[in-house]
Formats: C-alpha cells, structure tokens, sequence
C-alpha cells in the first residue's frame, strides 16, 4: 500500500494509477519483452526525462541482457500543447547500431508522432530492430497511424503526472500516476 505523501499530492485530483499497479504493469511487460528478446542483442534506449523511472524499472525486472542509452526528445511546446514538431535535443551515437535490437522506451504515447518518427529515424539509421513500449497509452490523441509494441495501460484523455511523467518539470516524483487538478495548468 502506498504511504507517499508530499506536498504535490495536493494538486492531484485522483490517482489514476496506483504504486502497485504499477509495478504490476511493468513486471508483465517486462515478462513479455524477456521472453521476445531471448537471444538477441537487446539496448534499452530510454527517451529524457519521463521515462527514466519506468526504464529503470524496467530494466530490473528483465530477464534477458541488455545495453541501456538515452536519447532526448521534444514534441511539446509550451505547457500542454505540443508543438507537432519532433526536435532530438539529445542524439543517440553508436558505432554499433547495425548489431542492436532497440527497444524505445516511452513513458506515454499520444499523438504517436514521436515513437513513429524515431522508430523510422533509427532504421534509416542502420539499428538491426526497433520496436517500441508505453507505459501509458491514448489512443484517443493519435493523429498518426501509429501502436506501440508493448503497451503498459491504456489511459483516457486526462493530463497524468507522476512516475516520471511531469507538468513543468514537477511531479515526476509522485510514486503513482495521477490526473493533475485543471486549475494547476490553467492558471
């Protein structure tokens, strides 16, 4: 049972997800991803700053060898409305791609426009596979044609903070996912 309380749960008005589901999400993905990349050359490729939590959960619960990189991206503009335009801020450099099996690892998925583009931006860029993992997803924000290959929970269009994901830079530390009260973001 979770017994983490701060002063950012103030600002929560419901938990949408809890600690223990969670874990229980991630542990089944990472059962499924285990077993998928037996015997491959696995490299978790962590997408800055909202999936760090959930790549270093992940990554603990897997049973197969892996690499882990990051790369840092941006389709957001100001506050809650994305931009529509993919921006690498931070690049992935290996000599080695030809040789990797990447998993991308996203802590949420809406439009789709960023995991479609990266998936094409590192097989143009020679990795051997990219596939693709959401911890949280929306299907009803795809503006592209677009499903991850793991997929943690589907959500519904609500703005979620916590486990990495934040508003501002804040809340990332909430050990839940929980639906942002309006009047934070709306100010």
């Amino acid at each position: 049972m979770t017994t983490h309380k701060s002063q950012l749960d103030n600002d929560i008005a419901k938990v949408l997800i809890t600690e223990e589901e969670l874990n229980a999400t991630v542990s089944r993905l990472a059962e499924e991803i285990s077993r998928d990349y037996a015997g491959k050359n696995l490299l978790l490729l962590c997408i800055l700053k909202g999936s760090i939590v959930f790549t270093g959960d992940l990554m603990k619960k897997l049973s197969v060898p892996c690499e882990i990189d990051c790369m840092k991206v941006s389709s957001y503009g100001k506050g809650t409305v994305s931009g529509g335009r993919i921006n690498i801020l931070l690049d992935l450099h290996r000599s080695d791609l030809t040789e990797k099996d990447i998993l991308i690892i996203e802590d949420i998925i809406d439009s789709g426009r960023t995991l479609s583009y990266l998936v094409d931006y590192l097989s143009l860029n020679g990795a051997r596979s990219v596939k693709t993992v959401a911890l949280l997803d929306k299907p009803s924000r795809r503006e592209v044609e677009y499903a991850p290959d793991y997929v943690g929970l589907e959500i519904p269009d609500e703005f979620v903070v916590g486990y990495g994901l934040d508003y501002a830079e804040g809340y990332r530390s909430l050990p839940y996912v929980g639906i942002l009260k309006p009047e934070v973001y709306t100010k």
